[in-house]
């Protein structure tokens, strides 16, 4: 499937949201409990501005300095919710948050720290997601739950004024087999559960999980957000 005209985008959009309803139906669930997000990485801006016209306002971006050119254009024109949702070096947390209203790939402490360095340079508050990891062939996200425990300790002590943490975010391995797809998802439905009965303080209600080829599933298993690309715009170019 290549890039995608605004027709078809629109189309994709329409065929997504039947899906999100009919697996939100299998799970007795309220289709207004699940966000979409259109994963725009590699795709242009005019793909974007085609989901936008087509209602689409939540979006992600895997690489910071791609999603700053794009939708620093963006949005002098049209009025989004920017995701940074791939893995984040520190050096490229400046950029995340001058254009992000979330960072869902938080998977150290260290760039927690960089984060409020940045938010309280440019006075600007943001949302960010724990990354679990779940599955073997992703390297980033945190493996021991009591990692997050001791940033959610320091949050509060208010150790980060400028950062609302909001929930949990993971991806699951890249294969058929569904059993694999769904242990991913209810490992990271549990350690949420866990941590928001610990630290009720805070919501971390949201629960990233899901893409273009797993999403149906991870709905099944209490994803709140799911992050479409593929569906939507068609392939990458990667060029």
């Amino acid at each position: 499937m290549a890039e995608q005209n605004e027709k078809q985008i629109k189309e994709n959009l329409q065929i997504i949201h039947n899906k999100i309803q009919a697996a939100c139906n299998k799970s007795g669930r309220d289709i207004n409990t699940v966000k979409l997000m259109a994963v725009s990485k590699f795709h242009p801006a005019e793909s974007v501005i085609s989901a936008i016209n087509a209602g689409q306002i939540l979006f992600g971006e895997n690489r910071v300095q791609e999603a700053f050119a794009k939708f620093s254009e963006i949005n002098k024109k049209f009025k989004t919710e920017l995701h940074i949702i791939g893995q984040l070096q520190s050096n490229k947390v400046r950029d995340a948050v001058k254009i992000a209203e979330c960072i869902q790939s938080v998977d150290r402490i260290e760039l927690l720290n960089e984060i409020e360095k940045q938010c309280t340079r440019f006075e600007k508050n943001i949302k960010i997601l724990f990354e679990i990891h779940t599955a073997e062939d992703s390297k980033s996200g945190f493996d021991d739950i009591n990692d997050i425990r001791e940033c959610l300790k320091k949050f509060s002590e208010n150790k980060y004024p400028h950062i609302t943490p909001a929930g949990f975010m993971t991806m699951a391995p890249f294969t058929k087999d569904e059993a694999l797809i769904r242990k991913s998802f209810t490992t990271a439905r549990n350690i949420s559960q866990i941590l928001q009965n610990e630290f009720s303080r805070f919501n971390l209600a949201e629960l990233s999980m899901g893409m273009s080829g797993d999403y149906e599933i991870a709905i099944e298993e209490g994803s709140t957000l799911v992050r479409i690309g593929t569906a939507i715009f068609g392939e990458r170019d990667y060029k």
